[in-house]
């Protein structure tokens, strides 16, 4: 065997890849140049956007209470007539707490107004614009019977009970000076502000034993159509005074004049009462000696009504021993109930006044208690 031959060693091999000169780098620079001038050029485009952005959030920001918002144009204003004029809620005053708790305060009202005939209002604006709760409302509180259809389905019907039930609600409120505030096209549009006008005028004047937020305002848009172009303002709504202020608007009778100008006269009267109720009260060997103080709990009504009836009251319907504001009013408003189930009208003193030692209040229900039962042994 022959010896083999060594292998010669290989050739060194060249990368040339790797022994390339670099390139010039002028070009990149360049190109890096233009990238920068053009992001340059962008965030100044963008900067000058934001600024123009800026100043028109700014002018709309000045601008803003002299027109409205977009939202609050609706596209049914466009169709309005010449001339004609539309009012919408501002959001902003949709929001506030206080109209909310307003609406909150009338609903509640409305439902225990209500709960015979098993209505429950939950929205203002989508529950009274058939007229249908309202007629229903002014029935109870008035107890008069309107001539109107029960249910109606269409528009024009609607419109019809509408028209039927303000037109006799208008009647009894004009003469004691109220603004009319409402209409049937707008309550039927479910105008808030209208509907609500409406309810606090009710409230006030049938003297419902419930207490509404003070000074509620809230901002309309105003929309009129003038030459074909919408024009529009903003107009500020009081909804609600001052309590004294709306209990102030109550027709004056004789306690008023007895209060202001015959404080004489008005110990007199006084004294009839204490010497009427004590004539029943004894029978229980109770005895009064202060109206305003000894009545403002609701007990001796609740018991007085009783005796008057001749009959015994549960004594789990009212608290024997109240202490707390809300349990006092409950008996004093539960005494007014039995009355009305005796046929009576319908205190106008609101529970809370009793409570609140009001003489006025207090010496009206004794009152018409005393020209009911005087005769009573």
């Amino acid at each position: 065997m022959g010896m083999s031959r060594p292998r010669e060693a290989a050739a060194p091999r060249h990368f040339p890849q790797l022994n390339r000169e670099l390139p010039d780098p002028q070009p990149r620079t360049i190109k890096a140049h233009l990238q920068w001038d053009m992001a340059g050029l962008l965030c100044g485009t963008k900067r000058r956007k934001q600024v123009s952005d800026l100043q028109e959030e700014g002018k709309n920001a000045i601008n803003a209470p002299l027109q409205p918002s977009s939202t609050e144009v609706l596209p049914e204003d466009t169709l309005l007539e010449e001339n004609a004029e539309r009012t919408m809620l501002d959001p902003t005053s949709r929001d506030s707490p206080k109209f909310k708790e307003l609406q909150m305060v009338l609903m509640d009202w409305i439902n225990h107004e209500l709960k015979d005939e098993r209505i429950i209002v939950k929205d203002l604006e989508e529950d009274l614009y058939d007229g249908q709760v309202l007629q229903k409302l002014f029935e109870k509180l008035s107890g008069r019977k309107l001539n109107v259809a029960e249910v109606t389905q269409s528009e024009i019907g609607q419109k019809q009970k509408l028209q039927r039930v303000l037109e006799t609600v208008n009647e009894l409120l004009r003469p004691h000076g109220w603004a009319i505030e409402w209409s049937v096209d707008a309550i039927h549009s479910k105008s808030l502000v209208a509907i609500v006008y409406l309810l606090v005028a009710l409230v006030v004047h049938f003297q419902a034993p419930i207490r509404l937020p003070e000074q509620v305002t809230v901002q309309v848009v105003v929309v009129k159509k003038r030459e074909g172009i919408l024009h529009t303002s903003h107009v500020t709504k009081g909804l609600t005074s001052t309590t004294e202020m709306m209990m102030g608007r109550f027709e004056r009778d004789a306690f008023d004049t007895l209060l202001d100008h015959a404080p004489d006269k008005l110990n007199v009267v006084k004294k009839s009462l204490i010497t009427f109720v004590n004539k029943h009260l004894n029978k229980l060997n109770l005895e009064v000696t202060e109206l305003e103080s000894q009545f403002a709990d609701g007990v001796y009504l609740v018991l007085l009504m009783g005796l008057l009836e001749d009959y015994f009251v549960p004594l789990y319907n009212f608290f024997l021993t109240p202490e707390s504001f809300e349990q006092k009013v409950h008996n004093v408003a539960f005494a007014f109930e039995l009355m009305q189930d005796v046929g009576l009208k319908k205190p106008k003193a609101r529970p809370e006044d009793v409570v609140n030692l009001k003489l006025k209040s207090t010496l009206r229900v004794l009152y018409n208690l005393f020209t009911n039962y005087k005769d009573a042994e």
